[in-house]
């Protein structure tokens, strides 16, 4: 449960701010977004399948970026998770192996235009990636700009399910308090995200058991929820599943599912 938040004022700041930002869509003359069906994960497969395995280093050279990919194909994770600049070389690495690729876009800082976020993930989507994770407009989350952050999310989910890629929301937690957090999950949610997710790694902070538990219970049980930053053992991906995660961002995937300890960061 999140910090000093009663499951009751939980539910009281999702419905206000649902309420809030559907009368926004409504104003604006549009429905609320829907996600793309997400086909659901069993640990019984083992955690390969939960894990967006990660190199977002802005230092990452090509090689490192095909170590990313062998790993992938050899262990079979959901995703390879880079640079948008990167997504040509792994796209043509994972070829034919059922590994998506994952861009990220409007990494790390969220800050940019809406409409630069959209064609980044477009260009992305056609040079191969299947996933994309968005970082939200966090300067907007703090002026509670409802109207700022469904244009910002709903301008990359179009682009994403034009090409039936799902959709992932970096709120970055780290700088959040509980009632931002609320108020971003439900914003993704109505914009028609597929997913809400953590942190870019990069601002401080990662992934924690609380935060987990926190979106999963404002987005209800149907929508994908990705624990990132900070996840490096098997222990710690069971505890983010446990509390509600159905991905897991991390740049040690290979440690994770062999039981031992990664030492490495984004």
């Amino acid at each position: 449960m999140a910090q000093g938040l009663s499951p009751a004022t939980i539910k009281r700041l999702a419905r206000q701010t649902r309420q809030a930002a559907r009368a926004i869509l409504e104003e604006a003359g549009q429905a609320p977004g829907e996600p793309l069906p997400l086909a659901p994960v069993d640990l019984a497969a083992g955690l390969a399948p939960f894990i967006d395995h990660t190199l977002l280093k802005p230092e990452a050279s090509a090689g490192q970026i095909a170590q990313l990919c062998e790993e992938a194909r050899e262990l079979g994770f959901a995703t390879v998770c880079v640079n948008s600049g990167r997504v040509p070389l792994a796209a043509e690495l994972l070829q034919g192996s059922g590994v998506k690729v994952c861009a990220v876009t409007g990494f790390p800082l969220g800050a940019g235009l809406a409409g630069a976020k959209a064609r980044e993930a477009q260009l992305a989507l056609a040079a191969g990636a299947g996933e994309i994770d968005m970082v939200l407009n966090v300067g907007a989350l703090k002026d509670c700009d409802l109207g700022a952050l469904l244009a910002d999310v709903g301008a990359v989910v179009a682009v994403c399910h034009e090409g039936a890629a799902p959709c992932k929301v970096i709120l970055e937690t780290a700088l959040l308090t509980d009632e931002e957090k609320i108020i971003a999950c439900v914003v993704s949610q109505l914009a028609g995200a597929d997913y809400v997710k953590t942190s870019t790694g990069f601002n401080g902070g990662g992934a924690t058991v609380e935060d987990i538990a926190l979106m999963r219970r404002v987005v209800g049980p149907t929508m994908g929820v990705k624990a990132s930053g900070g996840v490096r053992t098997r222990e710690d991906a069971l505890a983010m599943i446990r509390a509600g995660a159905t991905r897991i961002g991390a740049s040690a995937g290979v440690a994770i599912v062999r039981g031992e300890r990664g030492q490495g960061a984004y």
